[in-house]
């Protein structure tokens, strides 16, 4: 499958989690909507009874519309005389149960003589439960002489419990989506690891080729009769396979030095060392490629010096690949506070910001120019950073596209008094 048609895989299921999302919201805003408006409907219903039958005992004509809403949760039933609380209670409680109204209310009787409610009372369809309820939270009016209120305290509890399943029914959709999304992404993430894999393997075959072949070459050469007439060429020839097999060892001993901190396992032989002199011996097989400046008057570090050189190595090895036919790299080292800062820059093609960090990620290569056709296993950095955190010192880079970058590392010293 192409990568194009991966990337458009994604977006058509980005784009169906976003509108299966969108419609459960909808839905559950639409069911709680409707659970709104039947409530309200058979409350209404349920007190115009309880007001008929009041008026039907009290003897009185009933208003044409007695029932009022004032409040989301608070009904007005205008009764044109005054009402007995307990015949109230049993009226609201047979016509709340007759009309499914399984719900707590609160209710309370206004009093014209002194103008405020009275009988405040907690009730319930669900079960007998009776309490004293304050009347604070009851709307009055000046409209009516004689009217009861109905409030409900618990109402949004009572849609929330309505609408169970539909909320069942989304988070179980959600989840699915969720479960979906993840699985997506793991495959994608699969095939990335597949592909950046087969890269390493590749880059990785060819970088041991090549001093596996130039060992064989120069096996044959030592292999021959006439070369120990040769001295000279001879130890030219021995002084090759050394530093080839030192040059294999170096990578592979690299690559088991970045699976060892993949996993935290790995072990620093630290030792105090003249970064100034190590560096100028690093530099050595460069053959003046590369400049170095010492402003240091302290250059005493703590350091494993195996990984050091090859963290320098890694540095000044990625500065030349990425700059042009005439190089200029340089290192640096100077004191800045308690620290012992290390610089390895280049005028090179520089690093865009969106890869900036990206370049510390394992196997990654920077997918434009010519880049590809730079020889390397794509773990350099990735190992610089690591080594740089095993040694709890701190990694900065500062980088313009077609100017060049900078590789800073601070290293903390110790103080001498």
């Amino acid at each position: 499958m192409s990568r194009r048609t991966i990337q458009s895989l994604t977006v058509f299921s980005a784009l169906l989690i976003i509108g299966v999302v969108i419609t459960q919201i909808f839905w559950v805003k639409q069911a709680l909507d409707l659970r709104h408006r039947q409530f309200n409907q058979n409350a209404h219903v349920a007190l115009q009874d309880v007001a008929a039958k009041l008026a039907k005992v009290n003897g009185v004509m009933q208003t044409t519309n007695p029932v009022e809403q004032l409040s989301p949760e608070y009904f007005l039933v205008n009764t044109n005389s005054t009402t007995q609380p307990d015949l109230l209670e049993v009226f609201i409680k047979d016509s709340f149960q007759k009309h499914n109204l399984i719900a707590d209310f609160e209710v309370g009787i206004y009093d014209c003589t002194t103008n405020r409610m009275r009988y405040g009372m907690s009730l319930s369809t669900k079960t007998n439960a009776k309490l004293p309820a304050t009347t604070t939270n009851f709307i009055k009016t000046d409209k009516y002489p004689y009217y009861f209120g109905v409030r409900f305290p618990e109402q949004e509890t009572y849609f929330a419990g309505s609408i169970n399943r539909a909320i069942w029914s989304s988070v179980l959709v959600l989840v699915a989506v969720s479960l979906f999304a993840y699985a997506l992404f793991v495959i994608l993430r699969q095939k990335q690891l597949s592909e950046v894999q087969r890269d390493f393997v590749n880059n990785m075959t060819h970088e041991l080729q090549t001093p596996i072949s130039t060992i064989r070459i120069a096996a044959d050469v030592l292999n021959s009769d006439h070369i120990i007439m040769q001295p000279q060429r001879h130890k030219r020839y021995v002084q090759i396979v050394q530093d080839e097999i030192l040059r294999l060892q170096g990578q592979v001993e690299m690559v088991l030095s970045m699976a060892k901190a993949e996993r935290n396992v790995l072990t620093l032989q630290k030792e105090t060392v003249h970064v100034n002199e190590m560096i100028r011996s690093i530099l050595l097989p460069f053959e003046g490629k590369v400049k170095f400046q010492d402003q240091t008057d302290n250059n005493m570090i703590e350091t494993d010096p195996f990984h050091f050189r090859c963290m320098i190595n890694n540095l000044i090895d990625n500065a030349l690949k990425y700059s042009d036919d005439d190089p200029e790299v340089n290192v640096a080292t100077y004191n800045r506070g308690k620290c012992l800062i290390i610089e390895v820059s280049d005028q090179g093609i520089g690093i865009a910001p969106e890869y900036q960090k990206k370049i510390f990620n394992q196997f990654f290569r920077i997918p434009y120019g010519d880049v590809h056709n730079v020889k390397g296993f794509g773990i350099g950095l990735s190992y610089v950073k690591q080594i740089v955190r095993a040694h709890r010192w701190k990694l900065e880079l500062e980088s313009t596209l077609g100017k060049g970058s900078t590789f800073r590392i601070s290293i903390p010293q110790k103080q001498h008094a």
